[in-house]
């Protein structure tokens, strides 16, 4: 009796579901189609208004339906379509050296932020000053954001380094590169994590990072110190990158405070194969420090989500990840099926949190027009696994 009603359950299920994709399927078709053709070639508008003047303007956009198959969290509905992010990105240049950026977001809690804004002097390919709302010198994970990853979801189970809003901060960045293009630096001050009433920093101490990228076969591909984890066979990449981030009384609450110190190295392997594709593989390690002291709450004293307050653990992790871009096109694309692992490790909790994702892209431009879909397994102690599913469409202009 109880077989039959467990397997009566899993049939409604698989029908709910089954219905669910198929009122998705048509939203992420029709966000295809409209981008079809010559259009989904171009990245942005440019307005030129003379010598070294223009104005640009483009937009991106991540629809997605998700299925929560296992252990969803009770009161909740496993099934959901959403817009995980839309980005409206616009830059000026006002001659040869001065340049500004200001992008903005829209988040799936449909509250519009400030995710860029900066002023850029940048005299020559060795030395770039900016100023203003940024990414911080940090992982390629984080320079990759949401848009330029091998895959689908950001991999937060081992990208920790504090920010803002989507991993940015407020300060200042000098970057260059040097030798061909082949090393990229940064370095920046920031402004320092939990400066609020009551947290580690009543002082006001800023927070200092940097990285290195060292690019040992093509020249680096990317603009400015940004970076990707895949470019689709466009280049032959073994990138060395190293990461750290250092500020005094960076965690915990007034009374009980400590330094916070994190650092990373990460690897990117891409070869062009040819009639055979091309293959992309990538790994990273992690650090992060606070010296036997638990950080406050991301909502400490009634802090916001863009305040960079709390949240911060030690521990130990790791990512390995790769994927094959296949030869043939098979109608507009090629398909980029790929696997990532992340491990992290929590030393002050003695607590520990896995993920797999296993998925395959339909890349038709790109990272300009790509449709994912992304099965992820969640691992953490003392929680039953959760499975995810996960088909979503990315889109530049």
């Amino acid at each position: 009796m109880n077989q039959s009603h467990e397997a009566l359950t899993a049939r409604r299920t698989a029908r709910r579901r089954s219905k669910l994709a198929a009122k998705a399927a048509p939203t992420l078709a029709l966000a295809v189609c409209c981008l079809m053709g010559d259009q989904a070639a171009q990245a942005r508008v440019v307005v030129p208004f003379g010598d070294d003047q223009w104005v640009s303007v483009g937009f991106g956009l991540r629809p997605f339906f998700s299925d929560v198959t296992r252990n969803h969290a009770a009161g909740t509905n496993p099934d959901r379509v959403d817009l995980e992010s839309f980005r409206i990105f616009s830059s000026a240049s006002f001659n040869q050296y001065l340049k500004a950026t200001f992008n903005t977001e829209v988040s799936s809690n449909n509250t519009i932020q400030v995710l860029d804004g900066y002023g850029q002097f940048e005299p020559l390919d060795e030395i770039n000053v900016w100023g203003g709302r940024m990414l911080p010198p940090s992982d390629r994970a984080n320079l990759d954001g949401p848009y330029y990853l091998l895959g689908w979801s950001y991999p937060g189970v081992v990208s920790r380094y504090p920010g803002k809003v989507s991993g940015r901060m407020d300060g200042g960045t000098v970057w260059g590169k040097l030798f061909e293009k082949r090393l990229t630096y940064s370095f920046g001050v920031y402004d320092g994590h939990n400066q609020i009433i009551g947290a580690s920093n009543q002082s006001g101490n800023p927070l200092f990072a940097g990285r290195l990228n060292l690019n040992l076969l093509d020249p680096d591909p990317d603009p400015a110190y940004y970076t990707s984890s895949t470019y689709f066979g466009g280049a032959d990449v073994l990138a060395i990158g190293v990461a750290a981030q250092y500020q005094q009384d960076g965690v915990g609450n007034q009374l009980q405070r400590a330094d916070f110190t994190a650092w990373n190295v990460d690897v990117l392997f891409e070869k062009k194969l040819g009639e055979f594709g091309a293959a992309t593989f990538e790994g990273a390690y992690y650090r992060y420090y606070t010296h036997g002291v638990n950080d406050v709450a991301t909502n400490f004293n009634n802090a916001r989500s863009t305040d960079l307050v709390g949240g911060i653990r030690p521990g130990e992790a790791y990512m390995v990840g790769a994927g094959y871009l296949i030869p043939y096109v098979i109608g507009w694309g090629r398909f980029q099926p790929y696997f990532r692992y992340q491990s992290f490790r929590d030393t002050l909790a003695a607590t520990w949190e896995r993920q797999y994702d296993m998925g395959v892209s339909y890349v038709i431009d790109g990272h300009n027009l790509r449709i994912t879909a992304n099965y992820a397994i969640n691992q953490f102690t003392a929680r039953k696994d959760i499975d995810k599913f996960i088909l979503g469409v990315q889109i530049q202009f």
